[in-house]
């Protein structure tokens, strides 16, 4: 059993920068995906970004595509989102999640969710 718990979020002004943090435990990463996904108040969960646990490599929404990052330890099970210029539409819960395999955009290809952490970014 994969328990994710993110950390990180809070309230910050627009044009500033975040980092989020989710920290796996239960077992280690293997060569399953990671991704970040948000919720804003009254819209569908949407895709923010993805990673490889092997290789690294990356995957954006075009949305958050040059301002956000994501990055991982695996030695350390932990995978960040790193969030710059943030804008007041950035707003919602953000949550990270183990795929099934690689990551991609659709929720329904992931099989662990954490419980989200609040990201408010006001203007």
């Amino acid at each position: 059993q994969v328990q994710l718990v993110e950390s990180g979020g809070g309230l910050v002004q627009a044009g500033g920068s975040l980092r989020l943090s989710c920290a796996a435990s239960g077992r280690t990463f293997g060569d399953f995906g990671m991704g970040w996904f948000r919720q804003a108040p009254g819209k569908e969960r949407e895709f923010v970004a993805g990673i490889t646990m092997i290789g690294g490599v990356t995957y954006y929404a075009d949305a958050v595509k040059g301002r956000f990052t994501i990055s991982r330890d695996s030695a350390q099970s932990t995978v960040y989102l790193q969030m710059n210029s943030l804008k007041p539409e950035d707003t919602a819960v953000y949550y990270c999640a183990e795929a099934l395999g690689s990551p991609s955009p659709t929720a329904r290809t992931y099989g662990y969710w954490g419980r989200g952490t609040q990201v408010t970014v006001s203007s």
